[in-house]
């Protein structure tokens, strides 16, 4: 008799409906034509000078008090900032929304 109801509980999980939520993607016009390439954590001052340009704005080091605080320095550029810890990329922050996905084709189901 028990085994009869666990052998029903288990065909009736079976038959229940499945759920899922839909991606909506934008239309292919609204992707960027390739992605933004940005500088990399680790990166050189002195190679992010040399592959992105001088920056609009450098701000004065902020901190540097102690070791277990460095001085930090922003630099920024048209639409993005980048962040060193004394003179290596630590972070890169871009303005605004982030950009769409362009790799629609990773999103597709496969069957």
């Amino acid at each position: 008799m028990m085994a009869a109801a666990l052998c029903g509980l288990i065909v009736s999980a079976y038959a229940l409906p499945a759920s899922a939520d839909e991606l909506v993607m934008p239309p292919a016009g609204e992707m960027p034509p390739h992605p933004v390439i940005l500088p990399h954590r680790g990166e050189h001052e002195a190679t992010v000078l040399k592959e992105f340009g001088e920056p609009r704005q450098r701000h004065a080091p902020v901190g540097g008090g102690s070791p277990k605080h460095p001085p930090i320095t922003r630099w920024d550029y048209d639409g993005y900032s980048v962040f060193f810890e004394r003179t290596t990329v630590v972070d890169v922050v871009v303005k605004g929304d982030p950009p769409p996905i362009s790799h629609v084709d990773e999103l597709k189901r496969t069957p």
